[in-house]
């Protein structure tokens, strides 16, 4: 399953794929093809997966435009 959802400074796809007892989320920023996965507990809500894959994103964002 895969969606778009605001990251407050733009949008992000998500991806949820069920890997044995885990759940893997991807996420993407389609400005600049950065992607990002985590691994998660699928007892949380898919809400707050995509929130902590997004905070991963900005956080990797911003490390790249620090090193330029």
């Amino acid at each position: 399953m895969s969606h778009a959802t605001g990251s407050g400074d733009g949008d992000a796809i998500i991806e949820f794929r069920r890997i044995g007892a885990a759940l893997k989320v991807i996420a993407v920023d389609p400005a600049t093809g950065t992607e990002v996965s985590m691994v998660g507990d699928p007892r949380l809500s898919q809400q707050e997966l995509a929130r902590l894959a997004v905070r991963k994103l900005q956080f990797v964002l911003k490390k790249q435009q620090q090193g330029r």
